[in-house]
Order: structure tokens, then sequence, then C-alpha cells
């Protein structure tokens, strides 16, 4: 089965034509378009399936189910949860529903978290705020971690492990047995750790002191979905970790790295032991020096500094003590992999 799979981002479209696990056709447009003229200009033959990846699912969706319009309708009344890439995304599926006539599969990133114990999902707030806004932690990130996981069974004896998805956005996962134990992201993608131009957490009664006749509300959310994590942290200089590496912003990097580990030893806390630690996402691939800087932080769990580069495939770069591993990100795998699923 030829599957197209859809990863809208923020401002980016990656497509693959996908059978099986090999990609037969890649395209990367920088600027995230709404329609599906870059969907039909991409394909030479119609596919066997379409797969979207859907940042948030909320409670509508809470596992990889076959597209509609009535289901995109439902959703958009959920797209302030994550605004910076819902609205697109679901612009996008509208149109490839409208444009394709083929079997489409909304596969959301939080799905991977949808059995996450209630100790780790629930928020300690009014239970009357819970139930009336359905507010508990969703985590994001699932399509990497599940694909990360199952790279990661097949190179170590491990069923105890902490993974991170380090990128644009960020995020920290601890996994049992397959499941989901606790994550690092939240309600919505701005919990947890720095990420390129997110905040991460920060203390909510600092917002609630800004917002206080200091700062609008739009502002307030300006600032931390745009202006904030590396690019806040650099003073405006980047909020690509490379181009920090480059000008040796090393307090920039050390805030980044301090938050990491303790997001990683935070999270082990869910396991009863800690059998490997995975390094996925572009930054976790590709930077070495960040997965340096947030190892040699985690000795007390056993976690050892890997030795320096990067791999060229899936593998462990340090075996002295907690294996640690890195994984390429490829949520098209994962997302022809879970349209499968749903359509056979």
């Amino acid at each position: 089965m030829k599957v197209l799979t859809v990863n809208a981002g923020s401002s980016s479209l990656r497509l693959h034509l996908v059978s099986g696990d090999e990609v037969l056709a890649t395209h990367h447009v920088e600027q995230a378009p709404t329609s599906a003229d870059a969907l039909l200009e991409f394909l030479d033959e119609k596919p066997d399936a379409v797969s979207h990846r859907l940042v948030h699912g909320g409670s509508i969706v809470r596992e990889p189910v076959r597209a509609s319009m009535e289901l995109v309708d439902q959703l958009s009344e959920i797209s302030d949860l994550a605004p910076l890439h819902l609205p697109p995304a679901l612009k996008l599926i509208r149109a490839s529903l409208e444009a394709l006539d083929v079997p489409q599969v909304l596969c959301p990133d939080t799905a991977f978290h949808a059995g996450m114990p209630a100790v780790a999902s629930t928020y300690p707030i009014p239970a009357d705020w819970r139930s009336r806004f359905g507010l508990r932690r969703y985590g994001f990130h699932g399509l990497s971690y599940a694909h990360a996981l199952r790279r990661a069974g097949g190179l170590v004896d491990a069923s105890q492990m902490v993974l991170c998805h380090l990128g644009g956005g960020a995020s920290v996962c601890a996994v049992k047995d397959g499941q989901s134990m606790d994550t690092s992201m939240g309600f919505t993608p701005l919990e947890g750790v720095p990420m390129s131009k997110r905040s991460g957490s920060v203390d909510p009664g600092m917002l609630l002191w800004l917002l206080d006749g200091r700062l609008s509300l739009s502002e307030v959310r300006d600032g931390l979905e745009q202006h904030s994590g590396l690019l806040g942290l650099s003073n405006g200089f980047s909020g690509d970790t490379r181009d920090l590496v480059k000008a040796g912003d090393t307090f920039t990097l050390d805030v980044y790295c301090h938050r990491v580990a303790r997001e990683i030893a935070a999270a082990a806390t869910s396991l009863d032991r800690l059998d490997a630690l995975v390094f996925t996402g572009e930054i976790g691939w590709d930077q070495p020096e960040v997965r340096a800087g947030v190892c040699r932080r985690l000795g007390l769990l056993g976690v050892r500094e890997p030795v320096g580069g990067n791999r060229t495939e899936d593998g462990l770069i340090s075996t002295d003590g907690v294996p640690v591993l890195v994984v390429e990100t490829r949520e098209e795998l994962q997302l022809a992999r879970e349209a499968g699923f749903v359509l056979t």
C-alpha cells in the first residue's frame, strides 16, 4: 500500500510517499499551504491512502481514525489548544478530503499518551475546572516516540526507558513495557522543556503578575510562543542549537541542557529502573554537544557522557552505564504504519 503522509507543522509541510518502510518520494515546503495544490503537485499517481499528522486530538480523537469532514469540524472547536499547529493542519486536511478520493487517516500525536496513568495526567487544580473544560495532561510527539520506541526495542534489551524528542518543539517521555507513564508536555505543547521559540514551563504566578496590567494576553501569548526558549535565552540571536554551538553561547546551551536533564530525571521516577535513554528529534539526532551536555548531568541515574560525533544510522552512543541511543526521527514511517492499522 502506497501512503501519502502529510506532516503539517506551524510553518512548513513535509510530504512523503511511503510503501512499507521505504520512502519512495519526499517534498518539503517552508510555508505551510492550506490548499491541496502542494499535495497534487507532489503526486505522480493517486496514493492508496493519505495519513495526516494531527498534533492535538484533545478528547475528540484519542487514537488513529478515518478522517471525515464532520471530524474536522469537531476538531476546529479545539484548534486554540495548539494554535501554531492545528489551524493550518485542519485547513489542509479539509482540502485534502475534497481533492483526493482515497481513504484518509488522522494520526494524533496525543494518542501515544492516551493511556497515561491518572497520577501523571491529572493537574492539581479545582475539580470543577477539570470536569468543565476537560483539563488534563495530554502529551505530544507521540508519532516520534512510537517510532523511536520500536527502533530502540530492536537495538537493546530495554522495557523501561526515557525518550527525548529534541527539536524545534521538545519533550521527554517515560515508557514502561510500551506504555507512556509520564511526559513533559501537558494540556498544550507549551509545557515542559524550553524549545526553539517556546518557553516551556514557567511560573504561573509570574504570568498572572504580567497579566495584571503589565502585558496584554496577546503580548504574553506571542512572547511565550514566538520569542522565548532558545531564542529568548540568546537575547534574540537564534533558536537553532547549531548557531548557538558555533557562536559559543554556553549559557543558553547550559540552561537548555539543565532543563532537559531535569525533565529526564523527573520522568525516570515513573519507572522501576532505567534500562536506556533514547535521543530523537532533529537536535537529539544531530547535535552531539547537546546530548553530551544533558548526559553529563545525569550521572546520578547511571548515565555517562557519550562519545562525540554523530552516527549515520540508529544505534548506541554510550554503553558505559545506562545505554544511550540515538534514533533518527521518522514520523512518516509511523504515519504510514498507523494508516495500515486503521485501514486493514
